[in-house]
Parts: C-alpha cells; structure tokens; sequence
C-alpha cells in the first residue's frame, strides 16, 4: 500500500496502520479517507499530502 507524507510537518500516513487519533482503521487507503480528513499533527488537508515513493 502506498504511503503519504504531509508536506507542512512530515507525518507519514501508513494505511497499514491507519490513524487512531483520527478513528481510521488499519487497511484504509489514503484516497478512501474522508474528504475532511486531516493530519492529525498539524491538522494539514489532503490536498497538503504527497505520495511516498
């Protein structure tokens, strides 16, 4: 599973671990959070992520 860092602060979203500050479960891809997700560090938007290769 792809990878996703936020730019603003460098918090890696791992869909193998999910987000449990946010209530995202283990196995959710970063293109299948919700819209309003945000980085649970600094509180970064989606649009504020990018893929990490």
């Amino acid at each position: 599973m792809e990878k996703w860092m936020c730019i603003p602060c460098g918090y890696i979203y791992d869909p193998e671990i999910g987000d449990d500050a946010g209530d995202i479960k283990a196995g959710v891809k970063f293109e299948d959070l919700p819209e309003d997700w945000v980085c649970p560090l600094c509180g970064a938007s989606k649009e504020d992520f990018e893929k990490v290769e």
